[in-house]
């Protein structure tokens, strides 16, 4: 095998390979495009965890609460949630339906503190005959 002792000559011509500036340029608007439609999507997931984020109360536990007394009475009611959903109000209205002891209780809640807020409202028939009674016209 034979090696050479001297290094090839360069030839007069110089070849060097490289990006053109113009490359470069279309290179770097792609990777920008394509971060900006990254961090969008980013974005958008965080919005959308956010308003799920928030607590929707209706007027199920209300209903709940009241379905464990044994005993009604005609009148109307309202309140807040305290601590439980700081920022929503109910109101709750009680009226004897037959005089066997059934009553509709009509509910609603809204929250105070945002006006744009959707009004949760719910009926419900509740049977207790232990109640006490008015005589119905």
């Amino acid at each position: 095998m034979r090696v050479p002792l001297h290094p090839p000559e360069p030839s007069s011509r110089r070849e060097v390979e490289a990006f053109t500036l113009i490359e470069v340029v279309v290179a770097g608007a792609v990777l920008a495009i394509s971060l900006m439609g990254i961090l969008l999507m980013c974005s958008t997931g965080i919005r959308t965890a956010r308003a799920l984020d928030r607590v929707h109360v209706d007027a199920s536990s209300l209903a709940a609460e009241l379905s464990l007394t044994n005993r009604l009475e005609e009148g109307f009611d309202a309140g807040d949630f305290g601590d439980v959903h700081p920022g929503y109000a109910w109101r709750r209205e009680i009226i004897q339906v037959q005089t066997n002891g059934l009553f509709r209780v009509d509910f609603a809640v809204w929250s105070a503190s945002d006006p744009s807020a959707t009004e949760s409202k719910m009926s419900v028939l509740l049977y207790r005959p232990e109640s006490v009674q008015r005589q119905l016209r």
